[in-house]
């Protein structure tokens, strides 16, 4: 007896239950590659984009001609162009206002930064726990599916009076695809899951040291303003 043991074959003489459950899974495959690709381009221009920022940033450029690039450029910006256009902001905002008091300033430009860096981390993270639910659910899916036409296909050899192997290969075999498509599926997303947590936790990692140092920068700043203030006083 010369069966056709093809995965397509297998699949089209499948029970309904089965061919959903691999259609299902070969949809979110197809879904989580084309997230999968679209998070490499994203982090790749995250990561560009802060490392030009950075150069422009420790080139010797001063803070108001950044600030003004920055604004003009707020399309095009990265986030931690962003997160200094946002500390810069607040911290001209509160010397319009005539305060003064240097706490002030810092405080209210490290809020304005730690919330603008809180909107660039949800947008790096996007689309991470839908990786993370395809790695998990998955195989689980999978599972599901190859319970269910080993079941059909038992059903099936009841009615037989001799069962052998011939018989009872086709029908565990295209029960098993399932389980193979949910592997399939779930491998490709939990690698890039990993790959894509720990990108992200460099980038966060820094931002954050960018905002200290950021910060180290105005109070420094404002420590020789109210020296010179001090000293022209007397």
């Amino acid at each position: 007896m010369n069966q056709d043991m093809s995965i397509v074959s297998l699949l089209l003489h499948a029970s309904f239950v089965v061919q959903l459950v691999v259609a299902i899974l070969l949809t979110i495959s197809v879904t989580s590659w084309a997230a999968i690709a679209r998070k490499l381009s994203a982090l790749k221009r995250i990561k560009n984009l802060n490392e030009e920022f950075e150069r422009v940033f420790w080139s010797g450029t001063s803070l108001n001609e950044l600030f003004n690039a920055a604004t003009q450029n707020a399309k095009m910006a990265g986030p931690m162009e962003r997160i200094f256009a946002s500390g810069m902001r607040e911290y001209q905002k509160l010397r319009e206002r005539r305060i003064s008091d240097a706490g002030t300033l810092l405080d209210g430009a490290r809020r304005a930064m730690r919330a603008s860096f809180q909107r660039e981390m949800d947008v790096a993270e996007a689309q991470l726990a839908f990786l993370a639910s395809v790695g998990s659910i998955s195989p689980y899916v999978g599972l599901f599916g190859t319970v269910w036409g080993i079941m059909h296909a038992f059903t099936g050899l009841a009615s037989l009076q001799q069962v052998t192997l011939a018989t009872v290969a086709p029908g565990i075999a295209e029960a098993l695809v399932a389980t193979a498509i949910g592997l399939f599926a779930a491998i490709p997303a939990v690698l890039a899951y990993n790959r894509f947590s720990h990108d992200v936790d460099r980038i966060a990692i820094k931002m954050e040291t960018f905002i200290e140092e950021f910060s180290n920068i105005l109070q420094r700043s404002l420590g020789s303003a109210g020296t010179s203030s001090s000293a022209s006083g007397h």
